[in-house]
């Protein structure tokens, strides 16, 4: 579905104040926490790579570390664009395949376990993603599905359980909490920070995993739209064929967009739905602005508010017993 171009002016920023902004906060906040530079794991998308960028030109190259973490399930091309960001920054990377240590720990057997249980001949050479049906522009309830295809190439796609949602997502989150527990080995190395690069959009709406990608000490991104990381990333000469790729989960073994595994619509559209949302515009000219009906708008307002409640848990700080507890 098209968005009409005159929306977009509602996400403009002042690219060269907002990148400045940035760096001066980020040079700020690293003297603070005492570190000597930024931890960034590089992932070929567009949010590591403006974080990449960002942190080379507020901390100087030879203080951030790009981290590469492909693994199993991972597309080449985000080993391949990672090392295309770093390239273009003068930016020093590690590679760290986290496989074996995936293996290790049941995640692709605990996966594997719950397809099973509603896909029975799935195993190997069989391929999968999940996805969430379009509940915005067509009514319905949004249940996971789960998509397979067979090594003949045979596709099939069937509605998830609970119990075999549940599994697969906690199987699959392993791979977020192993790569942040990669970040934190190299911080401690290098004396460094890590840099988290959630955007609003990923933030606000729970699109992380708790301890997983949602941890960090600093995330510069985190109060930009999406539509905005995009404006920053053409500012700061970001590799075009990385701000040209389709953002992806890069989790499951076939491709997934993030709109058909979270967010439902495009994530232009989404940014504008929750702009719209938050600045109070009238149900017509924000429904025109996102290229939905007035009704369609109506559903994505009540799916933002669904997520945020269920983002709340991940939000949640460690809760302390005792007032008398030092910070």
């Amino acid at each position: 579905m098209s968005v009409p171009a005159f929306s977009r002016q509602l996400l403009d920023i002042d690219r060269a104040a907002t990148a400045a902004q940035i760096q001066l906060w980020m040079r700020r906040e690293v003297v603070r926490l005492r570190r000597r530079g930024v931890v960034v794991a590089l992932s070929g998308g567009i949010d590591s790579s403006v974080v990449g960028a960002l942190a080379a030109r507020a901390l100087g190259a030879e203080h951030v570390l790009g981290l590469l973490l492909p693994e199993a399930d991972s597309s080449p091309e985000s080993l391949r664009l990672g090392r295309a960001l770093a390239t273009a920054f003068n930016i020093k990377t590690a590679v760290e395949d986290i496989t074996g240590t995936l293996a290790a720990a049941g995640c692709y057997e605990r996966r594997d376990a719950a397809i099973r249980s509603v896909v029975p001949e799935y195993g190997v050479g069989y391929r999968c993603k999940i996805v969430l049906p379009d509940t915005i522009t067509q009514a319905g309830y949004p249940l996971y599905r789960i998509v397979v295809r067979a090594p003949s190439g045979e596709e099939r796609r069937v509605r998830l359980p609970l119990e075999a949602y549940l599994g697969i997502v906690a199987a699959t989150n392993f791979k977020q909490r192993i790569r942040k527990m990669m970040e934190y080995y190299y911080a401690d190395l290098y004396r460094y920070a890590v840099a988290g690069t959630p955007n609003r959009l990923e933030h606000d709406q729970g699109f992380f995993v708790k301890q997983g990608d949602g941890a960090a000490d600093l995330k510069p991104i985190a109060h930009l739209y999406k539509s905005q990381v995009y404006q920053l990333a053409e500012y700061l000469r970001v590799p075009k064929e990385i701000r040209h790729r389709t953002p992806t989960t890069d989790t499951y073994s076939l491709e997934q967009t993030q709109s058909e595994f979270y967010f439902g619509l495009s994530l232009e559209q989404t940014d504008l739905c929750l702009y719209a949302k938050d600045h109070g515009l009238p149900i017509e000219a924000a429904a025109d602005a996102a290229g939905l009906t007035p009704e369609q708008l109506t559903r994505a307002y009540k799916v933002i508010d669904a997520k945020r409640q269920a983002a709340r848990y991940l939000h949640e700080p460690p809760l302390l017993c005792g007032a008398d507890v030092r910070a």
